[in-house]
């Protein structure tokens, strides 16, 4: 047998150090997530809230969180499949459903915290591709602070993610943020087309799509936008649906919690705890079967 070199001592396995969980999962960024939380040490306990953005195939959750010794604490959730209720019934995760998304967290967050009416966003529908920041108000609460977390997700110019920005954005919520990642900017020319970003945000790429597949292939257009369809929603009505969803969403932002209710039929499957007595009588039924089966033999 030849001479076989060890590449990993004992000192190297007494000596490694496992990594954590959801790092070995390739659920979270450490990096990334330690300078988000990490509180700076004179503003004692005050929470650094943290605007998290995640996308899965059917849905996109927009949260407002902050991280303590004992685990993150959620402060606002908004989902993309709660825009039925608004009107938006479907294209729920494309990049106008995520500025929806966005615009609804942020609303309803500062409906929970009094700031609704102090800070109101852009309310502008003409001006929505421009970029928008919060002005601080005299005489009242500072906006409220978040900074964008957008954890595995590949942060590419005109991602989806930097759309839920900019609804939140717009929708009065202060996010440090540049204009470079919004879909529309021109990195040669250093500017953002405020056109092109309008479009995307009342879905007018979309528009585009099924206008010049209605034009070449009608019958495929029926089954790949049979839910358009079956609102009688076609291109042209787009953009003015996405501003009645807008509208509606600044209208009321709260979601209205149902009341709980006792059932009236309790169900338990734990073994209810006995009483001495109970217990007492149960052991004497015992006895008396043991006694009556040894007279019986």
């Amino acid at each position: 047998m030849g001479y076989m070199k060890v590449l990993k001592t004992s000192s190297y396995f007494s000596r490694y150090q496992v990594k954590y969980k959801r790092r070995r999962q390739g659920k979270t960024d450490y990096r990334a997530r330690l300078r988000l939380t990490t509180q700076d040490k004179n503003k004692y306990n005050t929470p650094k809230y943290r605007f998290t953005v995640r996308f899965s195939n059917r849905d996109i959750t927009c949260q407002i969180q902050y991280a303590t010794i004992a685990g993150d604490i959620v402060v606002a959730t908004a989902y993309s499949h709660e825009l039925k209720e608004f009107g938006l019934k479907q294209g729920l995760t494309n990049y106008a459903a995520a500025y929806c998304t966005g615009l609804l967290l942020a609303r309803r967050v500062l409906t929970k915290f009094n700031l609704a009416d102090t800070y109101k966003g852009l309310e502008d529908a003409e001006a929505v591709g421009e970029d928008y920041n919060v002005d601080e108000v005299d005489d009242a609460p500072r906006p409220f602070t978040a900074l964008l977390d957008t954890g595995l997700k590949r942060t590419s110019t005109g991602s989806k993610v930097f759309a839920a920005l900019k609804g939140a954005l717009d929708g009065g919520l202060n996010i440090p943020h540049s204009e470079k990642r919004f879909v529309g900017y021109n990195p040669e020319a250093k500017e953002l087309d405020a056109e092109t970003l309008h479009k995307f945000i009342y879905g007018g790429h979309v528009a585009d799509y099924m206008n010049e597949m209605q034009e070449e292939d009608p019958e495929k257009y029926q089954t790949h936008f049979a839910k358009y369809v079956a609102e009688d929603l076609d291109g042209d009505g787009l953009e003015d649906m996405y501003k009645s969803v807008h509208a509606a969403i600044r209208e009321n932002p709260t979601k209205d919690s149902k009341a709980r209710s006792k059932p009236s039929d309790a169900k338990s499957w734990k073994p209810k705890k006995l009483s001495y007595d109970q217990r007492k009588s149960n052991l004497k039924a015992k006895l008396a079967e043991l006694q009556a089966g040894d007279s019986d033999e």
